[in-house]
């Protein structure tokens, strides 16, 4: 039997045992009624580490399942062995990071349809000059939509226009695509909305919209420079020469000027939103529904641009992570896990930098929460976390979705982006970033 075999059948065995164990626990009340607290225990730790391992891998070998499938699952199993209730498991779900998550989803699907996009990268691209100068456009375009947008979504839509804008000029893609992922990654960090475990640490926190882009606007702003750096210095062969200008064809981006300016004022009305103090999720389902108000385009073309799937796949996290801390956090568990000196910023950046990379950024904030809740200085607390979880994931290609909707898209258009040709550039930058990132934040 090959390996791809093996891995298939452990993989089921393994899944066999959860199961199992889901089902003695659930069946434990009626025939052992004084053990049904430790089956209780011992089925949610292994939904927890059985589905917090899945998630790491993104399946589950001989299975066709994907991370939102997972989580959902995992949410599911927790309820069916009694770890957590049916209404707690409701209640476990933060409302506002949903709420939030769909609001800017439908602003970004907006301003996709409308072919703002389009325009904003025909507009920067026509006034660059130089290979080095395209670089640092597209991180600057990549870095600043995605610290207000969900840095997914920005993924999603330019990396299709960087290929085909860079075929065009006869470059090689992968050096500006590398500037996309990385670029919307840094720039995520500098906002509560930037990215999904940002949104999640503002519902946690409540720090404020304003307060949280100013301590880590510098840290953006530092880490775009640095990827631009970066990836000039181990891509200067690709970099050497001029680009050749845009054929004719490529001069008129389809767009809607009604629906542009529509989509721009809703975009700007929400931010402003944001920055006076109102609720982020409140602002973004309010203009996110304003929007879908128009003759123009159907409704159904802007929910099919909406990644039902991140949302499942938050709703299920979250109540896997009650239902672990529901059956097996204790106050001698948070007390021992102090004792590693979670106040020191140094070693809470590089614990939630690995967690990140272990078992993805949004899963490492949900494991983090209960932990940070007690440290003495939480703004801070959470600020280094927001900071770390980001930016750590530039480590490797797997280490965020924005990276796989990069990576994804362009092979899509038969450009290859290897784990080496990534992890060369986005090993360092993660390094010096967070490094840097961790000085500020604690000077």
């Amino acid at each position: 039997m090959n390996t791809q075999g093996w891995a298939a059948w452990l993989g089921r065995i393994a899944l066999g045992a959860v199961l199992a164990m889901v089902a003695a626990a659930a069946a434990m009340p009626w025939l052992v009624p004084g053990d049904a607290a430790a089956a209780r225990r011992i089925a949610a730790a292994a939904i927890f580490a059985a589905s917090y391992l899945a998630l790491a891998i993104g399946r589950v070998p001989g299975l066709a399942i994907d991370r939102a499938g997972i989580a959902l699952v995992g949410a599911c199993l927790m309820v069916g062995a009694g770890a957590l209730p049916l209404d707690a498991a409701y209640k476990a779900i933060d409302l506002d990071t949903i709420t939030l998550l769909l609001g800017m989803m439908i602003v970004v699907a907006s301003l996709r349809l409308s072919g703002f996009f389009a325009l904003a990268n025909d507009f920067v691209m026509r006034r660059v000059h130089g290979p080095v100068t395209l670089l640092a456009a597209v991180a600057a375009v990549s870095g600043v939509f995605s610290a207000f947008l969900v840095n997914d979504a920005i993924c999603l839509v330019l990396a299709p226009l960087i290929v085909d804008l860079t075929l065009a000029l006869k470059r090689k893609p992968a050096p500006y695509l590398l500037a996309v992922a990385m670029a919307s990654n840094v720039g995520s960090v500098a906002t509560l909305t930037g990215n999904p475990q940002n949104i999640m640490i503002g519902s946690f926190s409540r720090i404020p919209y304003a307060q949280f882009a100013a301590s880590l606007t510098p840290v953006a702003l530092a880490g775009l420079v640095m990827t631009v750096g970066l990836i000039w210095l181990l891509h200067r062969r690709d970099l050497g020469h001029r680009p050749a200008s845009l054929p004719r064809s490529e001069r008129a981006p389809r767009s809607n000027s009604a629906l542009v300016a529509r989509a721009l004022l809703g975009t700007v009305g929400m931010i402003a939103l944001f920055f006076a103090g109102q609720p982020p999720a409140k602002a973004a389902i309010l203009v996110g529904g304003l929007l879908l108000l128009t003759r123009r385009v159907r409704s159904a073309r802007v929910y099919a641009e909406i990644d039902w799937s991140l949302l499942l796949m938050f709703a299920g996290l979250f109540i896997v992570v009650a239902g672990a801390q529901a059956q097996l956090l204790t106050p001698a568990m948070i007390a021992a896990v102090g004792r590693f000196g979670l106040d020191d910023p140094a070693r809470l950046a590089g614990l939630t930098a690995v967690l990140s990379n272990l078992v993805s950024n949004v899963p490492a904030v949900l494991l983090l929460e209960p932990f940070v809740r007690p440290l003495h200085d939480q703004a801070l607390a959470w600020k280094l976390v927001a900071m770390a979880s980001t930016l750590a994931g530039n480590f490797t290609v797997l280490g965020s979705i924005a990276n796989l909707i990069v990576v994804e898209q362009a092979a899509k258009r038969g450009v290859e982006i290897s784990f080496w040709t990534y992890f060369r550039v986005g090993a360092p930058l993660t390094v010096l970033s967070i490094v840097a990132g961790t000085l500020w934040l604690a000077r």
